[in-house]
């Protein structure tokens, strides 16, 4: 396989949301180029736009600390309209996306802080499931056992 960018990766973060010992997935859209139907967790890549337009975190002008985490919050106010509490890590992943581009996906988890589920239009339903209820659906390759970290560790209170 040929890499678009050998040193270079797309940069993306995922939230594995809870509330009240569900978890929320959501069904992408059928007209998706990447894994069209299948059911995920609300997240999305990092964008320039999520910090360039801040103030620099660093008396050079050059850095800015929280890029991640802007990111993601945004992402998940507009794919389901829903606020978080803090972020925990749990994990990070790599693979080669189908254009042939490297991408990082940093997964982590959080409490639902407000709101009511919105789908925007790259979604097409979503569900609050437990751990076992996650492995009775179409779900992208590892979100279950994303889940079942997630829900281990929250359990544990970690």
């Amino acid at each position: 396989m040929e890499l678009k960018y050998k040193d270079l990766h797309r940069v993306a973060s995922t939230a594995i949301i809870y509330k009240e010992g569900k978890y929320l997935i959501t069904r992408r859209s059928l007209t998706k180029k990447s894994s069209p139907g299948k059911w995920t967790v609300p997240g999305g890549g990092l964008e320039t736009d999520d910090y360039v337009n801040d103030q620099p975190s660093t008396k050079d002008g050059k850095q800015w600390y929280g890029a991640v985490e802007k990111s993601l919050r945004r992402e998940i106010l507009e794919e389901v309209g829903l606020e978080v509490g803090p972020f925990h890590y749990l994990l990070d992943l790599t693979f080669i996306i189908p254009d042939g581009t490297p991408a990082v996906v940093l997964s982590f988890y959080a409490d639902w802080k407000s709101g009511e589920v919105v789908l925007d239009k790259e979604s097409i339903e979503y569900a609050w499931v437990t751990p076992e209820e996650a492995k009775s659906y179409d779900l992208i390759e590892g979100i279950a056992e994303e889940i079942a970290m997630a829900d281990e560790r929250i359990r544990s209170g970690i």
